[in-house]
């Protein structure tokens, strides 16, 4: 009778890596004596010192996420290369490590997340939050009709001095926050009027309405784009923020920081 090493044995066979998904000192302990493939831990800390190492903004709940982030984080690191197939093991049913799967690491699946969360002042769960809602929008719609959101996240009081108001501010007085289910529903109904949401580093939201005004000048945008991703693109420039943008036209959403798209993400394959 076949054991498990003949059924499974191919999930580990001519692996480039393992990368290990916060895992405890005594998981890791059995793998530093292991010469065969190098070894890549991935968490929000390198609790376990290990030599070769791709750091988490947050805990990711789904575990997909998690996988696709310190993936995309090992290749942007050079940790991994691509094509490499590599073993990863996380957690899924407990807090330990319970769960092997075997990934090929893909640079041309590369979205631009690890960026995103890396290159982000803002608390890392504050742009987690802003680009689920730009991505359920991206879904759903606006009574099932497409709609176009603009997000800018972070660096608040410069970037309001960098834009003037289109409209009543419904946020003026409120000390209301992203993440809050029924904010989120909120900023779902704004977002089909015109102008820009604002929001803080730790998720306030500051304002709704606002025309941004940095010009435009050298930010290069996808052809078929128009104002709402220029302005999103130049915002960035001229700020510490980030913008998250959800376009009308194509549905894609896209993430700017420092003038330049580093995210680029279809809703549905999210």
């Amino acid at each position: 009778m076949a054991g498990l090493d003949d059924v499974f044995g191919d999930l580990f066979a001519s692996v480039d890596a393992v990368v290990l998904f916060s895992p405890s000192g005594s998981y890791y302990e059995r793998f530093t004596d292991v010469d065969d493939f190098d070894i890549v831990v991935v968490g929000t800390e390198n609790a376990v010192g290990a030599e070769t190492f791709v750091e988490l903004p947050l805990e990711f709940d789904d575990v997909s996420d998690r996988v696709r982030f310190g993936l995309e984080g090992a290749l942007e690191q050079g940790v991994v290369e691509d094509g490499d197939e590599l073993a990863c093991a996380t957690s899924v049913f407990s807090d330990g490590i319970d769960t092997v799967s075997r990934v090929r690491a893909d640079a041309e699946a590369h979205t631009g997340i690890y960026d995103l969360f890396a290159k982000s002042r803002a608390d890392p769960e504050v742009v987690k939050s802003v680009l689920e809602v730009a991505i359920e929008l991206g879904k759903k719609g606006q009574k099932g009709k497409p709609v176009g959101a603009l997000f800018v996240v972070g660096d608040a009081g410069k970037v309001m001095n960098k834009s003037r108001p289109l409209s009543y501010n419904p946020f003026e007085k409120s000390h209301v926050h992203v993440g809050d289910p029924i904010v989120n529903v909120m900023l779902k109904e704004f977002s089909r009027l015109d102008g820009a949401f604002i929001i803080s580093d730790a998720g306030k939201i500051v304002s709704a309405y606002r025309y941004l005004e940095p010009s435009a000048e050298g930010i290069d945008i996808p052809k078929g784009l128009g104002a709402r991703h220029m302005a999103g693109g130049a915002i960035t420039r001229d700020t510490n923020a980030i913008s998250i943008v959800l376009s009308e036209s194509d549905g894609l959403v896209r993430a700017f920081k420092a003038g330049e798209l580093i995210l680029e993400v279809d809703p549905e394959a999210y």
